[in-house]
């Protein structure tokens, strides 16, 4: 499954609906809604939740996934060290992370991909990623519906 930063992971793109979702991965294992109404669908096998946020006609806007085949830059992420995937990410110019900590958990956010790695005992156990936020204040949906 490939990060496809500023867009999506995989075939999932930002701005999809639930829809267009199903349509390529079939039902989710599980589909409710959060204390703000968005609409969650959750994969086992994929290992990604989705959010479709209500305030925007229920788009896809946010993913968190931790499947093992997750690739960023063609490079694995989820299981290995974060110094090692933040020294490949230098080298395509994703630099700048806000390091934040809370129990045995870190994170390592870069605001100009909107990309979280989260951390366990400094190795990467999550990602999460959302849709970008233009110069307007608005979502930049990637998905173009037909």
């Amino acid at each position: 499954m490939k990060v496809n930063l500023k867009n999506g992971i995989d075939k999932l793109i930002f701005g999809m609906k639930q829809k267009d979702v199903t349509t390529i991965y079939g039902k989710p294992d599980r589909n409710y809604k959060d204390e703000d109404d968005n609409v969650i669908f959750a994969y086992n096998v994929l290992k990604i939740r989705l959010t479709f946020y209500k305030e925007e006609d229920f788009k896809l806007g946010y993913m968190v996934a931790s499947n093992t085949n997750l690739e960023l830059f063609g490079n694995k992420v989820i299981n290995r060290k974060i110094s090692e995937v933040k020294k490949e990410l230098a080298t395509k110019g994703v630099v700048n992370f806000t390091q934040e900590e809370f129990d045995t958990f870190e994170n390592y956010f870069n605001e100009d991909n909107w990309i979280i790695f989260q951390t366990e005992f400094e190795e990467v156990v999550k990602v999460e990623i959302g849709a970008i936020i233009n110069q307007k204040d608005e979502f930049d949906w990637k998905f173009k519906s037909k």
